[in-house]
């Protein structure tokens, strides 16, 4: 009977962190906030909200990557092209996650270097790795057609 008031108290103590713990809801910062929420029921097909695409005389051609909801929050990237050439890729949309923040640069390197969506997964951002790769496909594809 001793030992069961304090492993009692421990064992509560040790549930509050897990009952205050809040995951990550990759909501977009305040930036790009009202625009992101509209296009996240097409992200389930990947495909739908590849077709948006701007010309520019002298920065090349600019298309925008599907909306591809993860379980972090939506990724959709922009790509700018100078003839077949990608010249730049900008994430419009990320998961607000420290991972995914150290992760973007590498994969927009890796990108510009590989010239395609065929690029290595940075590791402990898999899942935005993995998105980033389909919706730069998306992009890509959109560009072709």
């Amino acid at each position: 009977m001793k030992r069961a008031i304090p492993v009692l108290v421990l064992s509560v103590a040790g549930l509050i962190p897990v009952w205050r713990y809040e995951p990550s809801l990759g909501t977009p910062t305040t930036e790009a906030a009202s625009p992101a929420t509209t296009s996240t029921p097409s992200a389930e097909s990947g495909s739908e909200d590849s077709g948006s695409s701007d010309s520019g005389s002298d920065a090349g051609t600019v298309v925008k990557g599907s909306t591809v909801n993860t379980d972090k929050g939506p990724v959709q990237v922009q790509v700018t092209f100078a003839g077949d050439r990608i010249t730049a890729v900008e994430m419009l949309q990320q998961p607000n996650h420290p991972q995914t923040t150290a992760a973007v640069p590498q994969l927009v390197a890796e990108t510009l270097e590989a010239q395609s969506a065929d690029v290595d997964t940075v590791s402990g951002a898999t899942i935005t790795s993995d998105g980033y790769k389909e919706s730069l496909q998306a992009a890509i594809d959109a560009k072709g057609a």
